[in-house]
């Protein structure tokens, strides 16, 4: 299974880690207070990093380099912002998550490719589902049949610009909003998508790997495909 780095011991971080921990990955949780770890549950089978959360060598110890994702869930803003903008652009660490208070930093740091949960909004489940990479068996929410499956997909960069109408089209899906900026949108095919958009996909559970590949690429791709 996959590796996961957890910023902060509170409630929050060790919920994530449960939930982690029941579906087999493996978790180090980083926090800069020894004695925040012994809200850990027994049963936890991680590494525990004293450190501070955006120092280079304390998300090594954590074993950031092969980590499938971050989420950064202390109580500071500026902490998460900045641990989660290490993971991505120094790491690359694919699938961040920053926990943010204030809801308008939440929307600038959107902006810059951090994806955020404001705390007003914030679940356990929300951070859950963004944490995990698209296409895992847990990610996403299925119809009572088990036919089709809603997620929540970034789209690569080239697809900004165009509608949503063509990327239904290319990766045979439907999406049913957009996350703008942290406020939900219903679109039209019209609707051109920008940077930060998050779709909210209903796809057939049988194509759900192959229309997400298709998202996470450039159109071009699949246009000389």
């Amino acid at each position: 299974m996959a590796h996961f780095v957890i910023l902060g011991c509170g409630r929050v971080g060790v919920e994530l880690i449960r939930m982690l921990e029941s579906f087999g990955h493996s978790v180090a949780v980083v926090d800069r207070d020894p004695h925040a770890f012994t809200a850990l549950p027994a049963t936890f089978d991680g590494r525990c990093v004293q450190g501070v959360g955006f120092d280079r060598d304390t998300l090594v110890r954590a074993g950031i380099e092969k980590a499938v994702g971050l989420a950064a869930v202390s109580s500071d803003d500026g902490t998460n912002v900045i641990a989660a903008r290490v993971a991505r652009e120094h790491f690359g660490t694919r699938h961040v998550v920053a926990r943010i208070h204030d809801p308008e930093r939440a929307r600038v740091y959107q902006r810059l490719g951090v994806s955020t949960v404001a705390a007003v909004r914030w679940t356990s489940e929300q951070v859950f589902t963004k944490l995990l990479p698209a296409g895992t068996a847990q990610s996403g929410r299925r119809d009572a049949t088990g036919s089709l499956v809603m997620t929540e997909i970034e789209p690569d960069p080239q697809w900004w610009g165009r509608s949503v109408g063509e990327i239904e089209d290319a990766a045979t899906v439907r999406v049913g909003y957009l996350t703008r900026f942290e406020a939900g949108l219903l679109p039209t095919q019209a609707t051109l998508l920008q940077e930060g958009d998050v779709l909210h996909i209903v796809v057939e559970v049988s194509r759900q790997d192959d229309a997400e590949a298709i998202i996470m690429s450039a159109p071009e791709r699949q246009e000389n495909a």
